[in-house]
Formats: C-alpha cells, sequence, structure tokens
C-alpha cells in the first residue's frame, strides 16, 4: 500500500496573511495525510480480517477517505500557489487572455470572490474544461461536494474558516478580507504554468 507524505512548501511572508496562521494551515493539511493513510491501513486491515463483519464501517470509512484525500491534494494545490512570492498575471498572456473573454467586465478577481464568500466552508475553484476549452468555476462544499469531474485545477481559493479566523476573525467581513489578501500573495506564474499544461 502507498503510502502519501505530506510535501513541503517554501512560502515567503505573506501580505495580509499571518505566518501563525500559515503555519497552522500546513499542519492541518498535514493531518489530512496522515488521515487519509490511517484509514486506508484500516479498511485493508478490516477487510482481510473479516470481510462481512466489517462491511459497515469499511464502507463508512471509504466514503470519508475522500474527505481526507481531497483535502490533501487541494491544499498542495493552494499552497503552491503561495511559493515564490506574488507575481502577476502577465499581460496579454494565454490565460490572461482566456479569462478576460471568459469573465469580463467583472475580472477573474471579482467572480472568483463572489464565489468564495458563498456560505459555508469549501473552496471556490477554476478548473479548466478540456472539451469546451474554456475555464469553468464552482463552490465545492468542505472538499468534497461539488467537484467538477475529470476537470483539471486551475486556481484553488480555500474559504474554510481555518484560512482566515486567526486573522480575521469568522465574521463574513473577515472572510472577504482574507480573500483580498490571497489575491495580493498569488504567484500567478504557478497557475499560469498549470494552465499551459492542461492546453498544450
Amino acid at each position: 500500500m502507498h503510502v502519501y507524505q505530506a510535501k513541503t512548501f517554501s512560502i515567503p511572508p505573506l501580505d495580509g496573511i499571518s505566518e501563525e496562521s500559515v503555519k497552522q494551515h500546513i499542519g492541518l493539511y498535514e493531518g489530512y495525510v496522515k488521515n487519509f493513510n490511517a484509514m486506508s491501513k484500516q479498511v485493508a486491515e478490516l477487510a482481510v480480517e473479516d470481510a462481512d463483519k466489517y462491511a459497515h464501517p469499511v464502507s463508512e470509512l471509504m466514503r470519508r477517505r475522500s474527505f481526507e484525500f481531497d483535502g490533501m491534494r487541494l491544499h498542495e494545490y493552494y499552497f503552491a500557489q503561495l511559493e515564490g512570492g506574488s507575481t502577476p498575471l502577465t499581460i496579454n498572456g494565454p490565460l490572461a487572455k482566456t479569462l478576460a473573454e471568459k469573465y469580463s467586465p467583472y475580472g477573474i478577481e471579482k467572480v472568483m470572490t463572489m464565489m468564495g464568500n458563498i456560505r459555508g466552508p469549501g473552496w471556490a475553484i477554476l478548473y479548466w474544461d478540456p472539451e469546451a476549452k474554456e475555464p469553468l468555476m464552482s463552490f465545492v462544499g468542505e472538499q468534497h461536494q461539488g467537484h467538477l469531474v475529470t476537470l483539471p485545477i486551475i486556481l484553488a481559493l480555500d474559504v474554510w474558516e481555518h484560512s482566515y479566523i486567526l486573522d480575521y476573525g469568522a465574521l463574513p467581513a473577515g472572510k472577504a478580507k482574507y480573500i483580498e489578501a490571497f489575491f495580493k500573495n498569488v504567484n500567478w506564474g504557478v497557475v499560469e504554468e498549470r494552465f499551459a499544461a492542461y492546453t498544450s
């Protein structure tokens, strides 16, 4: 059985997101990795011991496992976007042109902010649909409800309270301030590399 390892991220000091908040957030990510591994091990052990006797616990573990796996993967997208320092979106680059066509006149940040401010814990995610050849946005409840299946992720915005409560509190106004800070710190070069890989 493959054992997943938590990745390390080189995140510089951020504008509007404290080092302590990042540290705690990474610790939470590491918990997803640990829990996914533990659940996978437990499922294998119970199934081997007595598949009929443990059918119900195994089925519940399998359902819950997607929550842990998606939490692991989405945070890897999220933290990678903050590595290397804030870098602007390349003016007139392929991604900038695609986003301008899709989200004009509001702009990607405003549209994604509206998505991120949906009530409830989750993620605002910008995907790429290779069949339609266009970006699509979705709000993913928690981290496993509402994904656009098979679509690769261009940009992932974590809007669970753990992302912003330490710096801004739990009120909606704090969430909005956090999203603004997130966009100040995005390394768009990372996002552009993803887009280029998906569209090449």
